[in-house]
């Protein structure tokens, strides 16, 4: 069985003002002082992460990714500071670069887009045995990570204002140079040579950098999914994490019975993560294959036949039932925050009660 893991962006906030303020610093030192889970800077010293090791069962990373948030949520508070997961900053606030050369390299590069981005994702990783057979499979879930976003919507709000999007990190993320879908890819080779030649045109840092919403990754023996918001909350994280464990052992059966990875309109494509970033399950979905606009029930339930199977032989088919229901029933990220209006942060800190 394929293992998988979940990398969470959060967001530091001030409880009084609701804004971000760059306290990962501290944050951080605190909470490797505490035992569980794996703990790192992000790109602003207002975001810190919490990852789960590789698991083999969704029971063992829902306990990792509540361990971690935990554990992140504590020393927030012990530094007078929440830990919030939104995709964006409700209220926005104050950024400033995390220290070392490489993150000050991309904000040199990008320059006013790096000023104030502070999106947070969920970023699932999937085990697979070699760069060839993740670049293969990369290929396959093209189609679906639309739909993936669209279920992970949780970013509404921007500088204090609805921007009538479930997802603004979405359109944040896509001032980035080669954001969005990846292409086709013939091969590994193929793959590695695209990378490089972005890194010669100047557009990124490195080749371990790029903006795509799914990639072999290039530190781990996975792909890794980057198209989601951070989960508003830890069955949301796991309806991501079993949904893309899935695709992937989906698309690897494919590769065993020799089916190519469908020809996809490049544009269409690009409408498709438009319109999922836009009303997230609120509206119509466009139809990556058939080059349509459908109703977003249409394109959830096409995901659901397709990835039964996987779900089944993973034994986690009756769990993702249930968090589907969980999420239809509370509603995505964007509608439960749009749902708390001004007490947004309040209602998404981790850990924190009415009292506080």
């Amino acid at each position: 069985m394929n293992t998988f893991g979940v990398e969470e962006e959060f967001l530091l906030v001030d409880p009084a003002t609701g804004q971000t303020v760059p306290a990962a610093v501290e944050v951080l030192k605190a909470a490797r002082e505490e035992p569980g889970g794996m703990v790192h800077a992000e790109l602003q010293l207002t975001q810190a992460e919490a990852a789960t090791e590789p698991c083999e069962t969704l029971a063992e990373l829902e306990r990792q990714l509540r361990q971690g948030r935990e554990r992140l949520a504590a020393a927030a508070r012990g530094c007078g500071v929440w830990l919030v997961p939104s995709g964006s900053a409700p209220f926005g606030g104050p950024t400033d670069v995390t220290g070392g050369d490489r993150f000050e390299g991309i904000a040199t590069r990008y320059a006013e887009i790096v000023h104030d981005y502070q999106a947070c994702g969920c970023h699932v990783h999937v085990g697979v045995p070699d760069l060839e057979t993740a670049v293969a499979v990369c290929n396959h879930v093209r189609p679906w990570l639309p739909m993936l976003l669209a279920l992970s919507g949780n970013s509404p709000f921007h500088q204090g204002r609805d921007t009538g999007y479930a997802s603004w990190r979405m359109v944040e993320q896509s001032r980035f140079p080669g954001s969005g879908v990846p292409p086709r890819f013939r091969d590994a080779a193929d793959y590695g040579m695209r990378v490089e030649r972005l890194v010669d045109c100047g557009i990124l840092e490195d080749d371990a950098m790029t903006f795509w919403l799914v990639r072999p990754s290039p530190a781990w023996p996975t792909i890794e999914f980057r198209v989601a918001d951070t989960a508003i909350d830890v069955p949301a994280a796991m309806l991501q994490a079993t949904l893309s464990r899935a695709l992937v052992m989906t698309a690897l059966a494919d590769l065993d019975r020799g089916r190519e990875a469908p020809l996809l309109d490049e544009q269409v494509l690009a409408a498709a993560v438009w319109t999922a970033a836009r009303y997230g399950l609120a509206g119509e979905g466009v139809h990556p294959v058939r080059e349509c606009r459908v109703p977003v029930t249409d394109l959830l339930h096409e995901l659901i036949v397709r990835v039964a199977p996987a779900l089944a032989e993973s034994g986690d088919l009756a769990a993702a039932r249930e968090l589907f229901v969980d999420l239809l029933r509370n509603g995505t990220g964007a509608e439960r925050q749009r749902t708390a209006g001004e007490d947004v942060v309040r209602s998404l800190a981790i850990g924190v009660s009415d009292e506080d």
